[in-house]
């Protein structure tokens, strides 16, 4: 006989077969979140939000497909991840990536300085697009994750912290660093055929912030942080 989701039912985790892997029963002392229903983004299945532990996952009882989660880190974690992210972002955008020798001609670039060389040698367009998602999107968004981290511990200026979370989707879409990672590895492993490649600092420093933006953006949850909000 499979498994029903119940009124009793306080989360479930569905494998992808639909089969029932783990049912927590509520106890009598468990309550649903205040104003906390939500529909299932697939099939608009109305969820009650309840209390879940850190890591788990709820999922719609029809479908399921994922409906929300609990983060694993709490905004403390949250706040290193962001701040080891910006101490890696300077070295990994100023450094050397690279330097490559053809023929005795030695070049040396950074992705800072190579979006500038872009946008100089009449590319505009394709160096502006470089910068803004290579450089500039990523730096704005760690900082305005910063700035929401800590107006939501010190409980001030409201109206700027909303201001952040409405723009946090646009700099999320912009943030292309994966990409640029991307179009780095393919540049070297095709300069790699007819040029002497040496990495640099700033190759490193970039897989590091890669990892860390990954990190940030995973465990960044915006439904969570506009409760917060709320909370103020």
């Amino acid at each position: 006989m499979a498994a029903k989701c119940t009124d009793y039912c306080r989360y479930c985790l569905l494998g992808s077969s639909g089969k029932l892997l783990l049912l927590v029963l509520l106890s009598k002392t468990d309550v649903d979140l205040p104003d906390c229903t939500l529909l299932c983004p697939t099939c608009d299945e109305q969820v009650k939000q309840r209390a879940i532990p850190q890591g788990i996952r709820a999922h719609c009882p029809r479908c399921g497909s994922r409906v929300y989660d609990q983060p694993y880190c709490d905004n403390n974690t949250l706040l290193a991840l962001t701040l080891t992210a910006l101490v890696l972002f300077f070295p990994a955008n100023l450094l050397p990536i690279v330097e490559i020798d053809v023929v005795g001609n030695i070049r040396a670039t950074t992705i800072f300085g190579g979006a500038i060389a872009v946008i100089e040698q009449g590319y505009s367009l394709v160096g502006l697009a470089v910068l803004i998602t290579g450089v500039i999107a990523p730096l704005l968004l760690l900082c305005s994750v910063l700035v929401q981290l800590l107006l939501l511990r010190s409980n001030r200026h409201p109206q700027l912290l909303r201001w952040l979370l409405l723009r946090h989707s646009l700099l999320r879409k912009l943030s292309m660093v994966e990409i640029y990672l991307i179009s780095y590895l393919v540049s070297m492993f095709k300069l790699s055929d007819f040029a002497s490649l040496t990495f640099g600092w700033g190759s490193g420093a970039l897989l590091l912030l890669f990892v860390m933006m990954f990190y940030v953006q995973y465990e960044y949850n915006p439904k969570l942080m506009w409760q917060r909000y709320e909370q103020q």
